[in-house]
């Protein structure tokens, strides 16, 4: 009787083990699969911003061929306009850049607690169970439902960590995406801005040509 329990014991603790095991491949896996997912969008995201820049480049040469014959007054303002608005894409790249780095080091962290906590449990339930097997054979029965009861606590509590965790790092994502949206409807704005204010000056421009032609 005794071996057949002890057997059943060492099977129940290799279950166990195997299990937290599998439980911690997976969660690795799913991170990993969450930081990819997470590099594609930035790379995405990278590479729109590099269209908008290489766009706000043609724009720029348009525009210093479009105003080269007119007044010097007027070249200087488009010029630091642009270079402003230049300066500002690039901004909105860093930030981005660096928000999603942060992000993303945060996970890591945050798996890497997940996976450290994880064995130090089991190597506690390894050690709780060698201490169980030299006690008197009255008290295994019990020591038995305490060890599961405790490992059932543990892993309940752990499961609830990882949750508030991960409802965390989604909000905290969700935050960022509202930021480059934000971001993106300035730039928006701004280019709206720089278009009617060329309008104005291409007007001003004709006016001017049209006095001149009178003269």
């Amino acid at each position: 009787l005794t071996n057949f329990i002890t057997i059943i014991l060492l099977t129940f603790q290799a279950n166990i083990l195997t299990e937290l095991k599998n439980w911690k491949l997976n969660l690795i896996q799913h991170h990993k699969l969450q930081m990819r997912q997470e590099k594609e969008r930035h790379a995405t995201h990278v590479k729109q911003l590099q269209n908008e820049m290489e766009n706000q480049k043609e724009l720029l040469h348009t525009y210093e061929i479009s105003i080269s014959r007119k007044d010097e007054v007027v070249i200087t303002t488009l010029t630091k306009t642009l270079e402003k608005q230049k300066e500002r894409v690039e901004l909105m790249r860093r930030f981005t850049q660096w928000r999603i780095q942060h992000v993303k080091s945060k996970q890591e962290e945050y798996a890497n607690k997940i996976a450290d906590r994880q064995y130090r449990t089991a190597l506690m339930k390894k050690v709780w169970v060698a201490w169980r097997s030299i006690c008197e054979v009255k008290w295994k029965d019990k020591v038995a439902r305490a060890c599961q009861l405790r490992a059932e606590e543990v892993c309940v509590q752990l499961t609830n960590d990882y949750e508030a965790r991960l409802a965390e790092l989604i909000a905290t994502l969700e935050q960022t995406k509202t930021v480059i949206l934000q971001l993106h409807n300035e730039a928006d704005q701004s280019e709206n801005i720089i278009k009617e204010f060329l309008c104005a000056v291409c007007a001003l421009s004709q006016e001017a040509m049209t006095i001149l032609q009178g003269q």
